[in-house]
């Protein structure tokens, strides 16, 4: 009979994930950490919406944004992490042909959807700060509610090429992908077709929309730097530039993982694979993670009706 993994077909029904290749023998201690943070990743962020929708006070344009990062976190973070826990505990690598280009959709959806909320996040401290008489007529719910709608269509129309691409691609080397979910590089490489038009596109998507989501989150920062420093005392200063911290720590949190995690895929060809490997989930898995903690320690607000919560709780 002869090896299900070699034998020429057109379009495979299965793929098999390997998870980590070179640590197989630690996929039960790996998992512990990702399990955690997945923990934390979704008890934050339904904290975050709880909250949000609770408190009549924070029915505002800002939150608006951050339920809408909280609910792509939610997205992102379970769109890997089962499969990937699957394959660590009970060794499940297998993945349907279509769960497959499923899962990459969602990754790369969810991921552009995220990087285009942080822009409209900057663009709401950048009216708050600048425009602070203009901030309810600019940012009225409509316009939130159309922002929101933009990042979604967006997300989901760049990557719309990718599992249509790679759908179209014949099959013919393996169904073995080494990783622990369907990265779209990995994927079409398992192609025995010329894939250029695949890697060219995901390269001028990832290069041309994540500069000009920086070149905007940027611009808004200088403006409001700007404005920041023409305060006339420097409480007023560290007033307004507070209001800032956690949207700057949670672009940082997003923005530097991905860079490092792309650079790294691009020309770190001499790195070991199961640390490009890591390196692509923990910057899928951090971020969600990260955003409920920095947003709950760093804004009073949400700190505040959390601690009632609590306390209310505990009465």
């Amino acid at each position: 009979m002869p090896d299900s993994n070699t034998t020429d077909f057109t379009n495979p029904s299965t793929f098999l994930l390997l998870g980590i290749p070179g640590l197989e023998a630690a996929h039960v201690w790996i998992s512990i950490p990702f399990c955690t943070m997945y923990a934390i990743a979704i008890m934050g962020n339904f904290t975050i919406l709880f909250i949000v929708k609770s408190e009549p006070s924070l029915h505002g344009p800002m939150y608006y944004f951050l339920c809408m990062l909280a609910v792509t976190d939610l997205v992102l973070s379970t769109s890997i992490l089962p499969k990937t826990l699957s394959i660590f505990w009970f060794n499940s690598g297998e993945i349907d042909f279509n769960a497959c280009l499923t899962q990459l959709y969602f990754i790369y959806c969810f991921s552009w959807m995220e990087s285009g909320i942080f822009v409209a996040m900057a663009f709401d401290r950048y009216v708050a700060i600048c425009n602070p008489l203009r901030y309810s007529t600019i940012l009225t719910n409509p316009v939130v509610a159309k922002i929101g709608l933009a990042m979604v269509l967006r997300g989901g129309m760049l990557i719309l090429p990718y599992p249509l691409l790679a759908r179209r691609w014949p099959y013919c080397k393996t169904n073995i992908i080494p990783h622990s979910y369907c990265e779209h590089i990995a994927v079409v490489k398992l192609a025995c077709a010329d894939i250029r038009i695949s890697s060219y596109y995901s390269l001028s998507v990832g290069f041309f929309f994540f500069g000009l989501d920086v070149f905007f989150i940027i611009m808004s920062y200088i403006q409001i730097l700007r404005t920041i420093l023409s305060l006339p005392t420097k409480d007023a200063r560290l007033k307004t530039f507070g209001t800032c911290g956690s949207h700057l720590c949670v672009i940082l949190a997003f923005y530097i993982p991905t860079l490092f995690s792309a650079l790294m895929h691009r020309f770190g060809h001499n790195v070991p694979l199961h640390l490009h490997i890591l390196t692509a989930n923990m910057y899928l898995l951090v971020p969600p993670m990260l955003n409920p903690i920095i947003y709950g320690v760093r804004t009073k607000q949400i700190r505040d009706r959390l601690l009632r919560v609590i306390t209310h709780k505990g009465a």
